[in-house]
């Protein structure tokens, strides 16, 4: 026996005792991934010999191998907070603001992690805790658009409607006088319509039923008719379906037959700081002529006024989601995911970070959600994967292993002191 083969012991004994405890002391650290040290005997070689009676000459910490299997999933009130369930790390990169390029000063530039706490800087760009920007599938770092939607003037109308077939036939529209008389219209409803600038136009219908089967529409802005006080379009019935069978608008445009073609709206024409709104479709395919009070099932328009960032949020497949205060949602960006041939082969950096190595190969970069890659999970968290009672007692068993080790230490001391004090 030597003292080699117990000092050795101490030192993997005691090199254990630290995994634990960084293991331990990462319990609670999202992303966070458990490690193992792995133990490898040691023998010393002699030339010329047959080697079939060597003594060891002690251990070596052959590999502190991290453990990659899945976290639990744990929800948070954070919309920002994504989690990875399955294969792949997100990519964040140190970039330069300034020159909008990477920044080459730093070893491992291009970082790997699985902790999902993710924030918006200043600037728009989506980072983790350590200002680190969040990569795309394309490689580029995420910028939301924090300065607003942009306006959207309204280009295309959709009615769906019921105008009361047993409604008598309205006196003729007298287009003199604002509002119009009582009795020279059947139904009347507004909508808000938007200029290129978003500002809003009250957009007012006056619906006369002018005949058997067939209405009349009129449309009037600011206290002002549009088409000079003529309809603005012109709709017959089929008596058999209810269905409108022909629309005619203010130019005299006709269509006809099943799933009517748009028609157009007369121009609304700029009046203070309000610009005109031209080329606007009406599409009333669904419109109908039943037996009972004229209702508005849905009027809805595709313009919109400029919006305020509002929040966003990342879909199960990376796609990031930016919404507005107008109600707009937008797709800002596609996160990507990187994954790697072999993980165990990755280089911790901190900071719940990683870099490849030569020995964990090339990253492969996909969406979450293709082929082997996993999906994302918006408010919520990937745990650390340590389990705290195994460490525990692994902690008990390194503890041991120590005291055995340093016992033959003892013990060869002793053996050394008899032969000192022999005679």
């Amino acid at each position: 026996m030597g003292f080699q083969q117990g000092l050795s012991g101490l030192n993997t004994s005691s090199k254990s005792l630290e995994v634990i405890g960084n293991n331990v002391a990462n319990a609670n650290t999202y992303g966070a991934k458990s490690s193992r040290a792995e133990f490898a005997d040691m023998y010393a070689a002699s030339l010329g010999g047959s080697g079939t009676n060597k003594i060891g000459i002690g251990v070596r910490i052959g590999a502190v191998a991290q453990q990659f299997t899945q976290g639990n999933l744990t929800t948070t009130s954070n919309p920002l907070d994504i989690a990875i369930n399955g294969d792949g790390f997100f990519m964040v990169q140190r970039w330069d603001p300034v020159t909008g390029t990477e920044n080459l000063q730093a070893a491992g530039e291009r970082l790997y992690s699985r902790n999902g706490q993710f924030k918006v800087d200043s600037s728009g760009y989506i980072v983790n805790n350590e200002g680190h920007k969040v990569l795309s599938s394309d490689s580029q770092p995420i910028k939301l658009n924090l300065t607003g939607g942009a306006a959207q003037s309204t280009t295309r109308i959709t009615a769906d409607l019921n105008l009361n077939a047993t409604d008598a036939i309205d006196t003729p529209f007298d287009a003199t006088q604002y509002p119009p008389v009582t009795g020279t219209f059947s139904f009347a409803t507004t909508q808000t319509l938007y200029d290129a600038s978003g500002e809003a136009v009250p957009l007012e219908y006056y619906f006369r039923k002018s005949g058997i089967d067939q209405w009349e529409g009129f449309t009037a802005v600011g206290g002002t008719y549009l088409n000079g006080g003529a309809a603005s379009f012109t709709m017959n019935f089929d008596p058999s379906t209810s269905l409108p069978i022909s629309i005619t608008d203010g130019a005299g445009v006709t269509s006809t037959g099943v799933g009517l073609a748009s028609v157009a709206l007369p121009t609304i024409p700029a009046s203070g700081t309000r610009s005109a709104i031209t080329g606007v479709t009406v599409d009333f395919s669904s419109v109908t002529q039943y037996a009972g009070s004229s209702t508005i099932n849905e009027l809805s328009q595709t313009g919109y006024p400029k919006g305020d960032f509002s929040s966003f949020q990342i879909d199960s497949n990376g796609s990031v989601l930016v919404r507005y205060t107008n109600g707009v949602t937008e797709v800002g960006g596609q996160m990507g995911l990187a994954r790697f041939t072999n993980s165990q082969g990755l280089q911790p950096v901190g900071g719940n970070e990683w870099k490849d190595t030569s020995a964990s190969g090339s990253p492969l970069i996909d969406k979450p959600g293709s082929g082997r890659f996993g999906l994302l999970q918006g408010g919520a968290l990937e745990e650390s994967n340590v389990d705290l009672t195994g460490e525990l007692v692994n902690m008990i068993v390194a503890q041991r292993a120590y005291q055995a080790n340093a016992q033959t230490i003892k013990t060869e001391d002793q053996v050394l002191q008899t032969l000192v004090n022999l005679r």
